[in-house]
């Protein structure tokens, strides 16, 4: 006992290890920008801020609500002294470390001949091999591991989707507790639907459809339990979202266009052909469908229902998830993510020892875990430098907070600057005609009623104002532009998602 769990302790130590590593290496390649500057990656950040300050919460969110991920940063918030982008780094790694434990879940209870701490630091390295391969800036690119290590892209529904079969796992693996983990798949289920409907595609309609296969192999009646308690958790989960309807200005229907599904498959294959397009992409998707191989042959060779379960899930998820979003015609990279996380469930299917003399063994477990723990420690200084101040920002932040007035700026431009100021609604987020533009932001800003100067960049659509009037004065923060009108206030219209 005393040793596994000193296994148990140097699995989490590893992960951390791991975890440190890959987010130094994201943050220091081009793709830091969706973790750090990117407008649709602050919202927790901003709702946190929001919710800690006391406001009444009158917040237009898209589909997702990010409750897992608003509560996790807040936490982080009150326990580290850290600014934001401090938080945002300490947030991705505590995400890759939710995915190992998720990964050890499904790897299942340790047994003689297994190696489930083994083969799930195994399945998170492969992850970080993923992750690190992804260097693309754009949040559109097929580069869909990194997106984990975001606070938006619905991380909290990844750990959720790997969680549910794990537990499923363990079920089907003959626990004692097997009330208890029926009822945790249900409260899962409800928790991730609940806070991203995409949970329902991700795991409820494709893990249903491997729990009537499993059960019509077995003739068991377990799977149908497990299935009627997914079912049911999404069912509660979905209505328990009716009390945020204020909250949820795009339901998600509208994404779907069927009509469109030639268009989705030409737009999907353009961003294959990206990712192919460079030699990190290369090495992604040879790893990727390498996983995804892997897993159907763990499928093959499974003669247990829950080792089948875990390894089916491999390369099921991702083929189902995938001819759904064609189906309905979406063009949206981050709805395929089962492609990039799924497949890690072939190393934790069938977490078999590797005979070798205890020797070599020993040695081999001491060289890969002084590797990581060194690797991990030498990227904490390289995770803090990724971090470089932004003089551009700073000239921003400190100009609107020394005016002690209520400007305004676009999406694009607006969101990094008003998640850095200590008020704000000192920016109000509009469109190019100073309508509103209720999208991931706090409504009650809008309750401003004018403002008085405006904030651009090289991202903003050239504005189009409700009133003839010329800026006093241009204020040249770098990137930034600020056109102060001094007393002259602009009437800001009505608001729209």
């Amino acid at each position: 006992m005393q040793r596994a769990w000193v296994r148990e302790i140097a699995g989490w130590s590893g992960a951390a290890a791991i975890a440190i590593l890959v987010t130094a290496q994201v943050s220091a390649s081009p793709r830091a920008g969706l973790l750090f500057r990117d407008g649709d990656s602050l919202v927790v950040a901003m709702f946190a801020q929001s919710l800690a300050a006391g406001h009444p919460p009158d917040w237009a969110m898209s589909s997702v609500l990010f409750l897992p991920e608003t509560a996790l940063f807040a936490a982080l918030g009150a326990l580290l002294p850290l600014d934001l982008d401090g938080l945002l780094a300490a947030n991705a790694v505590v995400n890759v470390i939710a995915l190992y434990g998720a990964l050890r879940l499904a790897a299942g209870r340790r047994r003689a001949g297994l190696a489930p701490v083994a083969w799930s630091l195994g399945a998170l390295t492969a992850f970080g091999m993923l992750a690190i391969t992804e260097v693309s800036a754009s949040r559109d690119a097929l580069e869909l591991s990194s997106l984990l290590l975001t606070t938006t892209y619905y991380s909290s529904t990844v750990i959720a989707v790997i969680a549910v079969v794990g537990l499923m796992r363990r079920t089907l693996d003959g626990s004692r507790s097997k009330p208890g983990l029926i009822t945790a798949v249900a409260a899962v289920a409800a928790v991730a639907t609940l806070t991203n409907p995409l949970f329902a595609a991700w795991a409820t309609a494709p893990l249903t459809v491997l729990l009537a296969l499993a059960m019509l192999r077995s003739g068991r009646r377990l799977p149908l339990g497990l299935m009627a308690a997914l079912i049911a958790g999404t069912a509660i989960g979905f209505a328990g979202r009716i009390p945020f309807a204020a909250w949820i200005a795009n339901t998600g229907a509208g994404y779907a266009r069927p009509a469109e599904w030639t268009q989705s498959i030409v737009y999907y294959s353009g961003l294959v052909g990206d990712r192919l397009s460079t030699p990190p992409g290369v090495v992604g998707c040879i790893l990727a469908l390498a996983l995804i191989l892997v897993a159907i042959r763990q499928t093959v060779r499974a003669r247990t229902p829950g080792p089948r379960l875990v390894a089916a899930s491999g390369w099921m998820l991702p083929l189902l998830v995938v001819i759904g979003a064609v189906a309905l015609g979406t063009h949206a990279a981050r709805y395929l993510q089962p492609v990039a996380f799924a497949p890690l469930l072939a190393l934790v299917a069938h977490p078999e020892a590797v005979r070798m003399p205890r020797r070599v063994s020993r040695a081999l477990a001491a060289a890969a875990a002084l590797l990581v723990l060194v690797g991990g420690g030498l990227s904490v200084p390289r995770l803090a430098a990724a971090q470089e101040p932004d003089p551009d920002l700073a000239c921003v932040v400190d100009w609107v907070s020394d005016s002690g007035r209520t400007g305004a700026g676009q999406f694009w431009t607006v969101r990094l600057p008003k998640a850095h100021l200590e008020a704000p609604e000192q920016l109000v987020q509009v469109d190019h005609r100073l309508n509103g533009y209720a999208w991931l932001v706090d409504r009650s800003d809008f309750r401003a009623g004018e403002v008085s100067f405006l904030l651009e960049d090289a991202q903003t659509v050239r504005w189009d104002l409700p009133v003839a009037a010329l800026p006093d004065e241009i204020v040249d923060c770098g990137r930034y532009r600020i056109l102060d009108f001094g007393d002259v206030t602009l009437p800001l219209g009505p608001p729209h998602t």
